[in-house]
């Protein structure tokens, strides 16, 4: 069955983006993020245009976290405190994104940076999380204890200046890093369409040592934020948030969700781990080939949205 997109400006088949948001859905909801890091790049592969491919994933990741916020809010989950100090750096990293991203478009780079910033983040952070799953795996089969971190042993990022006390998390830790943190994973977001919980939580539990326990609502409190800005700006200045599609999407990632969240419970937090990092690997991996096979149609004309002269 197909469908036209007006902003993609192009006929899709309505069971396959469907299918699609249905398996990161189901993803999304075995690993407990956001699925961004997957969506786009699904969508560039089918041939929708990055631009429009990061705009539209920006409102549904909106839609999925809101839920999710608003669970982990009733369960007093969720740092207020610490949640308001990560989006004040979180927006004004949103803005910033949507500002590069606007730039790039206007001089035809974008859809190269989307890719070689796919290729360069996913790589990286599939290859260190396959690695980690792998080695707790041998620990495992080894019989070698297990060392845990405690959230509350200090590091270097503990002795910066501009302290603030977080009373749900039961911390005390300076705003520098908090507000830096926030303004990438929102600049990061803005640019690429991905909620960026992959690498947020794991930046707040080992190296600013926070609490698992108000880590997850939290960070969903940022991303929702963060992607219902982006999805402003971006349907505001470049027009390239193709609702239609992201209705499409959610319908098929509230679905998978379910599922995923619980087959998700049935498997091993090491197999989770190893696997992520593999799906991870494998989409920066599929990016990478992308940009060296070389293309049926070498030349190609796109309205990269500048103004005539």
């Amino acid at each position: 069955m197909q469908l036209y997109l007006p902003i993609a400006d192009i006929p899709i088949n309505v069971l396959l983006i469907l299918a699609m948001g249905a398996a990161v859905g189901f993803v999304s909801g075995m690993f407990g993020i956001g699925g961004g890091f997957l969506m786009t790049p699904l969508l560039i592969f089918v041939g929708i245009a990055p631009a429009v491919s990061v705009a539209s994933v920006a409102s549904h990741i909106a839609a999925s976290s809101f839920s999710g916020a608003l669970s982990y809010w009733r369960r007093r989950a969720i740092d207020p405190a610490l949640a308001s100090v990560l989006l004040t750096g979180g927006v004004v990293g949103t803005a910033l994104g949507v500002w590069a991203f606007t730039q790039l478009r206007n001089l035809g780079q974008l859809d190269l940076t989307i890719s070689l910033s796919y290729v360069i983040l996913l790589t990286a952070v599939g290859s260190l999380m396959f690695w980690e799953g792998l080695r707790a795996l041998l620990r495992i089969r080894r019989g070698d204890p297990v060392n845990l971190r405690r959230s509350g042993s200090h590091s270097w990022v503990h002795g910066l200046p501009l302290k603030m006390r977080f009373k749900r998390s039961k911390i005390y830790l300076s705003v520098i890093p908090v507000i830096a943190v926030g303004l990438l994973i929102g600049f990061i977001g803005a640019v690429m369409g991905i909620g960026g919980s992959f690498i947020l939580i794991p930046i707040l539990i080992y190296w600013l040592r926070i609490p698992t326990s108000t880590v997850i609502g939290t960070s969903m409190v940022l991303t929702l934020v963060t992607m219902v800005i982006a999805t402003l700006l971006h349907a505001v200045t470049n027009h390239l948030v193709d609702a239609v599609l992201a209705l499409i999407l959610m319908v098929g990632g509230v679905t998978g969700a379910q599922f995923g969240a619980r087959a998700g419970q049935k498997i091993r937090g090491e197999h989770l781990r190893l696997l992520l990092g593999l799906l991870i690997l494998a989409v920066g991996v599929r990016f990478a080939v992308e940009l060296v096979v070389r293309p049926t149609d070498l030349f190609t004309i796109r309205d990269t949205g500048g103004v005539a002269p």
